[in-house]
């Protein structure tokens, strides 16, 4: 299998953008008057290549699942059997993320991609990940099959409809491969990248800095070859959300990415399909440090500072109540002008 290439990525209609910009400036509402609202809606409607913007009724959030061999260093809070109970609370409907998706009208998909114990899911690369510590994290025939994983489940959700995606991620000790990534894309120093991910102590975050070290040097001479680095010191799932967000952007699709995992993997594909970035907005400032790097890189300020670090797009989701808000506040000020 060979390693997809993306298209040259194209912006939001910048021209649909003034429009909608302008749209905000009458008599009742002075311009700039509902600050990033206004933005958000700008944004979207540019997206769409349409002003006013439709309503955003057709929001999938689709969370990446997997397991990470470098859990057994003792980098998490939780044993990896945590991750099969988060994912059938999703699927049963009592996690946190169904609850914010049923008030945000929206649906959630959980797609296993390297969870230990094979689902017999289509998605599903490998049973966890090597410890990126010492180890490659996957082959590279397991990198290739994961990235036309979210490569081919982009494609159908936007066939299916979706005009706005959510990214999200599941699984014990995934901000480990997040924290690596960044650190290596950005040139930052594994101690300052480490986070307390799911809430470690002191000896466990000892732990995690030095696994997110080892796995740094494991790839330092070859930082900027980017389908090489994420071989060796992600995972199956983060792979998966590269080729995900990456073609959603190739297929002029909005996406809110959460937290520091998808952050991590939006790095990359920005690397992989310079551009992408344009596409996307950044729903939430969790708190791990790393996060913020890689925010600064992207040059995407989050829309949310809530303090939240639970990860599966639950930021993400948070964030898309508001961007619901701006869409709407555009249609009626759009219409209203339009009837005049």
């Amino acid at each position: 299998m060979r390693d997809p290439s993306f298209p040259p990525i194209s912006p939001p209609d910048s021209h649909v953008y003034a429009t909608a910009h302008q749209r905000h400036a009458q008599p009742t509402k002075p311009a700039g008057s509902l600050g990033r609202l206004e933005d958000l809606g700008c944004w979207i409607a540019a997206c769409q290549g349409q002003c006013p913007p439709t309503s955003l009724e057709h929001v999938t959030t689709v969370v990446f699942a997997g397991d990470h061999g470098v859990a057994k260093r003792g980098v998490s809070g939780h044993s990896e059997t945590t991750s099969t109970q988060m994912v059938s609370d999703i699927e049963g409907g009592s996690a946190v993320i169904t609850t914010l998706a049923q008030r945000a009208g929206t649906t959630v998909r959980v797609v296993d991609v390297s969870l230990n114990g094979d689902s017999g899911a289509s998605t599903h690369v490998r049973n966890s990940s090597g410890s990126i510590d010492c180890e490659d994290a996957m082959t590279r025939d397991d990198y290739r099959q994961a990235l036309h994983v979210g490569i081919d489940i982009a494609d159908h959700e936007i066939d299916a409809g979706a005009n706005l995606l959510i990214a999200g991620d599941l699984g014990v000790g995934n901000t480990t491969p997040a924290a690596a990534l960044i650190g290596t894309f950005t040139g930052t120093e594994p101690v300052v990248a480490v986070g307390r991910g799911a809430g470690i102590d002191d000896e466990g975050w000892k732990r995690k800095t030095a696994a997110i070290r080892d796995a740094m040097y494991r790839v330092h001479n070859i930082h900027d070859e980017t389908a090489s680095v994420l071989q060796l010191i992600s995972s199956p799932d983060i792979a998966a959300m590269v080729g995900f967000l990456a073609q959603a952007a190739a297929r002029r699709t909005p996406v809110i990415v959460d937290g520091v995992v998808v952050c991590a993997a939006a790095l990359a594909a920005e690397r992989l399909a310079p551009g992408a970035k344009q596409w996307w907005l950044a729903g939430h400032r969790g708190t791990e440090p790393s996060q913020d790097i890689a925010l600064r890189e992207l040059g995407l300020t989050p829309l949310v500072d809530l303090g939240m670090h639970l990860g599966e797009g639950t930021g993400a989701m948070v964030a898309l109540m508001i961007v619901n808000a701006a869409v709407d506040i555009l249609r009626t000020v759009a219409i209203a002008n339009d009837a005049r």
